[in-house]
């Protein structure tokens, strides 16, 4: 793998994606950006569209398209062109994923798209047991956040497979065996 590759982390809500890409960031050293993150601080902002976010966020709705690529726009010019950088939770509508390919292939920068892969039982389990802990709102609207992965982030997964960029792994592990598969993958040591 080359040391300016973009990695990206898609999944079911509670796949580990986060978790995931601070593993990899701490390996790696490169920056991480995660979508929810973004979107989280800007609902905590007192002014129109922190309280849209947040109102959008706390009924586990995805956020509109254009204001996921404006986040991964600012995010993208913003890393060094040798450096690596990984993105969770961005291009999680077809939308998305298909400006995250032309953009990069634009740029010539190589990608590579991780799929971390869980059941809807182990989300159910998973979200349960962070809800306890979070404080996140959208860990209690489970049932609408997966309705929204199958309705646009599972279409935009076949995009990328289509695209010849995804590689699945094995979510359902425990995360530093889920962290060695995806280094495996990635051809990091």
């Amino acid at each position: 793998m080359e040391k300016n590759t973009l990695v990206f982390f898609v999944g079911k809500p509670g796949s580990g994606k986060s978790t995931q890409a601070k593993l990899l960031a701490g390996k790696t050293g490169w920056l991480a950006f995660t979508s929810g993150d973004l979107f989280r601080a800007i609902a905590q902002e007192d002014t129109p569209v922190g309280r849209k976010v947040k109102e959008e966020n706390d009924a586990g709705l995805l956020q509109p398209h254009w204001f996921a690529i404006y986040l991964y726009l600012k995010s993208l010019f913003s890393i060094p062109e040798n450096t690596g950088a990984i993105f969770d939770g961005f291009s999680r509508k077809v939308s998305e994923a298909e400006l995250v390919i032309d953009s990069l292939r634009w740029l010539g920068r190589p990608f590579l798209v991780l799929y971390l892969s869980v059941s809807d039982e182990e989300v159910l389990r998973r979200l349960d047991e962070r809800k306890k802990t979070s404080g996140r709102t959208d860990d209690h609207v489970v049932d609408e956040r997966l309705k929204e992965y199958y309705t646009h982030t599972e279409p935009s997964i076949r995009t990328f497979a289509n695209a010849d960029v995804l590689i699945e792994v094995d979510g359902e592990k425990t995360p530093e065996q889920i962290s060695a598969a995806v280094c495996s993958a990635l051809g990091i040591e």
